[in-house]
């Protein structure tokens, strides 16, 4: 499992992220920017984070226990 952290003051709304994503984790606002719908469907991929061109997300993978 893994946490998603949007900052949205850094998001410019490209979408890429979103449409990135296998699990359809992150969707846009009715303001234009990227906000986390599901975030206990992510699998830590971690595709939204490298490809972000503003360095909005930040994905954090849990350990194991």
């Amino acid at each position: 499992m893994a946490t998603v952290e949007v900052v949205a003051k850094r998001c410019k709304g490209c979408n890429i992220c979103a449409a990135l994503c296998p699990k359809k984790v992150l969707e846009l606002d009715t303001l234009g920017k990227i906000y986390v719908k599901e975030q206990d469907a992510c699998i830590g991929c971690g595709q939204c984070e490298l490809r972000c061109p503003d360095y909005a997300i930040f994905v954090t993978k849990e350990e194991s226990k």
